[in-house]
């Protein structure tokens, strides 16, 4: 029997952008409920606003009663820890964040984004802590959490529930990083490589090193601006089932000499990020279409088929 490939889901990063109103969502929708939109449309979106400031645990919670069964957020690191600290002397930020309310995602909570600044440069002496410390179950993170301090006082959230196993994702922006020493350790701590398509600005790499792949699209010629046209979103639609599938695109452009292990398949998580212009919630849903159309293993429900079966082009274009 052949064995099943891992699942995919395209979606979003970020929900609430003003030029999104009257165009992706419905004029006179109100804002409250444009998560609740959005997540009939798609089935996960990354929560931006951690990475920004701590959130607290009643935002979380709301957002995971807006959305339907079955979807799955990622949340954004702190920038606090990769921009300000630049992973350095970062365990009590650390605990804050888990601390802050994302157990209260439940089983919505998907993998957790670390986005590294330009600035940073490969240091395994820095990196390596770093990704140690990071929790890879909630039991984990639960314990991490408890070691908290006063800035998360009187609004903690600390109990995630059953244990669940939890995924990290890595995303580089010098170049650096393009040392196999690098993969390597991404590998031992089974962290993922963020395939990240930043037209040209930042490394383009596509070394699979967890169980998963995570990738994010900011744009195909302009970063944040440009949208994909047909030609590209098929070529990253055979990529996508390539890597679900357990195996990678012929063409991925590696660090690694040495190939992952191979396995039955993987999960893979794809975003857009070029909210310019309304393109992202465009693309993701085209994107999406050529999967389906392909026979892809799509995560999508009932709600979330209906939902984007109203999302046409003539919609994307306003």
């Amino acid at each position: 029997m052949k064995p099943k490939p891992g699942h995919i889901r395209v979606g979003l990063s970020g929900w609430r952008y003003p030029p999104w109103r009257g165009v992706f969502y419905p004029r006179g929708l109100p804002q409250r409920r444009e998560l609740e939109y959005a997540s009939r449309h798609f089935s996960t979106i990354e929560i931006n606003g951690s990475f920004y400031s701590l959130q607290r645990p009643e935002f979380y919670a709301r957002w995971r009663d807006e959305t339907p069964p079955g979807f799955v957020f990622s949340v954004k690191g702190p920038r606090f820890v990769t921009h300000m600290l630049k992973l350095r002397n970062c365990e009590q930020a650390v605990a804050n964040f888990f601390a802050s309310g994302i157990a209260n995602l439940g089983d919505k909570l998907g993998p957790i984004l670390w986005q590294l600044p330009p600035m940073v440069r490969f240091n395994p002496d820095v990196l390596a802590p770093f990704l140690a410390l990071l929790p890879r179950d909630t039991d984990q993170a639960a314990a991490l959490a408890r070691r908290r301090n006063e800035k998360v006082k009187g609004r903690a959230r600390l109990a995630f529930g059953a244990c669940r196993p939890l995924r990290h994702a890595l995303e580089i922006r010098h170049e650096t990083f393009i040392d196999e020493a690098f993969v390597d350790l991404l590998r031992r701590e089974r962290v993922a490589l963020v395939v990240a398509d930043t037209a040209g600005k930042w490394p383009l790499v596509e070394d699979l090193t967890a169980d998963f792949v995570y990738i994010r699209l900011h744009g195909d010629e302009v970063l944040y601006v440009s949208g994909y046209s047909d030609v590209a979103l098929d070529r990253w639609a055979r990529r996508l089932i390539a890597w679900s599938e357990g195996g990678a695109p012929d063409d991925a452009r590696c660090i690694s000499r040495h190939p992952s292990a191979p396995c039955a398949g993987r999960d893979v998580f794809c975003y857009f990020d070029n909210d310019a212009k309304v393109m992202a919630p465009r693309d993701a849903h085209a994107l999406a279409r050529i999967l389906h159309a392909a026979g892809a293993r799509t995560v999508a429900d009932a709600a979330h088929d209906r939902g984007a079966n109203r999302w046409t082009d003539n919609d994307a274009i306003g």
